[in-house]
């Protein structure tokens, strides 16, 4: 009786779980619409893949890459993970600064000169730099004068290009981090297909090309 049992047994145990499996891939694999088939298993990772890079887009905020930026040439730019750029972010701001101060410095030692000539200050004369006693010795006041009218004219074109270098890295931190909302997974496609219609600009059929990000 127990032989029997067993021999009935082993292949109805081998029909059930051949049965369940058989579930199983169904389960994961089902048809769509037009007959093809889904991996189940496979669309359920893409879709969790796609939620943390939808989470890391709203948490990634624009207003704080802009305002970062603007406090601190390049820190927006570290906020948007694009290290490369913090260099450029630093020269856009840093030379022009460097051409400021530089500028400025002449400035206030050809004013400086200037105004020791035109008093005839003889103290003052003495404290001139070196690289304008010539003009102190010859008495060119005029050459002074010019000097000092062009290195003011720098100190201002200086500060507008520190102002435009702020400006430009600042935008650019803010335009990164508009385009980190924008789809760049490997999932976009390129459809192009040739479409029949009528054209209202030429009065005639023709076929048209369709090209479609999907």
């Amino acid at each position: 009786m127990n032989r029997r049992i067993r021999k009935l047994f082993n292949p109805l145990l081998a029909a059930t779980l051949l049965l369940a499996t058989a579930q199983e891939g169904r389960a994961q694999r089902i048809d769509d619409s037009t007959g093809k088939t889904v991996n189940i298993s496979a669309a359920v990772a893409s879709a969790n893949t796609d939620r943390k890079i939808d989470s890391v887009h709203r948490n990634h905020s624009v207003r704080k890459a802009w305002t970062r930026s603007a406090m601190v040439p390049g820190w927006g730019q570290i906020y948007n993970r694009k290290y490369w750029k913090v260099p450029l972010a630093w020269a856009a701001v840093g030379v022009p600064v460097g051409i400021f101060v530089y500028n400025l410095t002449w400035y206030r030692r050809t004013r400086f000169a200037y105004t020791a000539l035109v008093t005839n200050n003889a103290a003052d004369k003495a404290r001139v730099h070196p690289k304008l006693q010539g003009y102190i010795q010859f008495n060119n006041a005029g050459a002074l004068q010019f000097l000092r009218n062009e290195f003011r004219k720098d100190v201002d074109y200086s500060f507008l290009f520190i102002i435009l270098g702020w400006g430009l890295q600042t935008v650019d931190a803010a335009v990164d981090a508009h385009l980190k909302t924008f789809d760049v997974s490997p999932n976009l496609s390129l459809d192009l297909k040739l479409k029949p219609g009528y054209s209202e600009l030429a009065g005639t059929n023709g076929m048209s090309l369709v090209l479609a990000i999907k």
